[in-house]
């Protein structure tokens, strides 16, 4: 390994095009080397597909390939901490989608996992590597004393059979979607939340097809977050940020490559900001190559995961809702 790195992908899951097999066509330190999946006819044909050269016959042939650097897990959310475990004891570095982990307790034993290791495990929050994650938190410093924050993300998924629905791995709107706003009201709130109510709508028992959360920040101010996979809210995706001089508006924070703006009311003025239309996958596919190749820091680490997992794991307790499990 020299200056590129060799990914092998566990599974030939629907975002992986997206995620990782465009974005490293343009990022010239990744290469896709090897996919594997449950079926090998599935993997040689996402294979042909997408010009990978390797078809392994499972997961843990593709572990046991010394030509592989690293591993993207697009898994099902139950199987993320159990497969990123495996690859962190084959020697691969680690690209695991969001969510994490099934809750914050497996998340913490992947953490620990990653910092005995040295290896690079990195959560796929793409969104976080994008120049307006940056700028978001450098308005937020403008507003003075925070009074409120609040991130939605809800899009409809009415096929209920749908893996994102299912309890034993470890499915429901705040995993699949809700965990981004999560994220974003811990990157914004300045420091971590206390969960003070939730409120899920259900699809299936144990299984949230929308959810609404309150929260307070150690600083006196609150938050809200909201997620849906089917409600009344068919399309909001959203983030605001209320303080003493002022709020800021942003409008897709989560995939701003679909378009995006950043409105900032300050004292009076209002201004409006936009970024470039590179996708967000491109920086973060850059961020991981940077972190396994030259060792440089990147803010999606295990321990943010944990303390991402943590705020979820509160949630569908005051929801009344199970934990997710390990599948």
């Amino acid at each position: 390994m020299a200056d590129h790195v060799r990914i092998g992908v566990l599974g030939a899951a629907r975002i992986v095009p997206a995620a990782l097999v465009r974005p490293a066509r343009a990022v010239g330190s990744v290469v896709v080397s090897a996919v594997a999946a449950r079926d090998v006819g599935r993997a040689r044909e996402f294979a042909d597909r997408h010009g990978i050269a390797r078809v392994h016959d499972g997961y843990e042939e593709l572990l046991a390939d010394p030509d592989l650097d690293a591993v993207y897990v697009p898994l099902p959310n139950g199987l993320h901490g159990r497969w990123t475990l495996a690859a962190l004891e084959a020697g691969k570095h680690v690209l695991c989608e969001k969510p994490f982990a099934a809750n914050a307790e497996e998340a913490a034993r992947v953490a620990e996992a990653a910092r005995n290791s040295g290896l690079v495990v990195m959560e796929a929050f793409h969104y976080r590597y994008h120049p307006l994650a940056a700028r978001m938190v450098e308005v937020v410093g403008e507003l003075g004393e925070l009074r409120h924050v609040d991130a939605r993300f809800a899009f409809p998924l009415p096929r209920f059979s749908d893996i994102r629905y299912s309890l034993e791995l470890a499915g429901g709107a705040l995993m699949d979607a809700g965990c981004y706003p999560v994220s974003l009201v811990r990157l914004l709130g300045g420091g971590e939340p206390e969960v003070r109510s939730a409120r899920a709508l259900l699809r299936g028992e144990g299984v949230d097809r929308a959810m609404r959360a309150e929260l307070k920040f150690p600083g006196g101010h609150t938050g809200t977050v909201v997620t849906s996979m089917w409600s009344r809210t068919v399309l909001k995706v959203s983030a605001k940020v209320l303080g003493a001089n002022g709020e800021v508006r942003v409008i897709n924070p989560f995939a701003p490559q679909a378009g995006h703006r950043l409105v900032v009311r300050l004292k009076g003025q209002r201004r409006v900001e936009r970024f470039d239309r590179r996708p967000s996958y491109e920086y973060q596919l850059e961020a991981f190559a940077d972190a396994v190749l030259h060792g440089k820091p990147f803010p999606t680490t295990p321990d943010d995961a944990v303390a991402t997992m943590r705020v979820i794991d509160d949630i569908y307790r005051a929801a009344g809702l199970p934990l997710r499990r390990p599948a």
